[in-house]
């Protein structure tokens, strides 16, 4: 079959204005109970966009950590390219997609470290190996697999069953100041409802064009 020839029609929801909430962080806390509740494939993946000081673009999934009145929050290492991207471009978007809603967010906003206490405790959540792994990982850098493993042992070895954050290693939190609704229709014509916030509690909404 050719790519060309490749489509789905979307035809199992709609999405109308006077479904949603008057607070777009509550209308998503809404579909991410859905798509957790109907259990979509890696419900928290978001794709988290970027840009260097040079205005190069790139992206990548990461997983959704946490998520409160604040913002939405996920965990790297700083020295990696997003990383580097945020502390010298600190705007980025994320967005979501589940494929069985025919659904996707786009959140758009400007991006901060989270607090060391913050860090710390997701850290200490994880399992061992991913403690691990955190200090091990010269993330986005050239390394041979042969290297990796060397590494591993070694941490593993040194780092004992209770290792410490490293510093490099933490979670950032972006803060919305746009939010975007997206229910796939039939013939491509979507439902797209966005908010964009005017102030620290009042958001505007309005439909886009498909």
């Amino acid at each position: 079959m050719s790519l060309a020839d490749f489509r789905n029609e979307y035809e199992r929801f709609s999405l109308s204005e006077d479904e949603l909430c008057a607070d777009p962080r509550q209308q998503f806390q809404r579909w991410l109970d859905q798509a957790l509740e109907l259990k979509e494939v890696e419900p928290t993946a978001m794709t988290l966009a970027t840009v260097d000081a040079q205005g190069r673009p790139s992206a990548r999934i990461v997983l959704l950590k946490g998520y409160d009145e604040q913002g939405l929050v996920f965990f790297t290492n700083y020295l990696s390219r997003k990383g580097q991207d945020l502390d010298q471009n600190p705007w980025a978007s994320l967005s979501f997609f589940w494929p069985s809603m025919e659904r996707q967010v786009r959140f758009e906003g400007r991006i901060s470290r989270v607090s060391a206490a913050e860090s710390d405790e997701y850290f200490h959540s994880r399992p061992l190996g991913s403690r691990i792994g955190a200090w091990v990982s010269p993330q986005s850098q050239p390394i041979s697999r042969a290297e990796l493993d060397a590494r591993t042992q070694q941490y593993t070895d040194s780092l004992g069953d209770h290792p410490a954050r490293p510093e490099h290693w933490g979670g950032f939190r972006l803060i919305p100041d746009h939010i975007e609704f997206w229910q796939g229709r039939a013939s491509r014509l979507h439902d797209r409802l966005v908010f964009d916030r005017k102030d620290q509690a009042e958001w505007e909404l309005s439909r886009l064009a498909p």
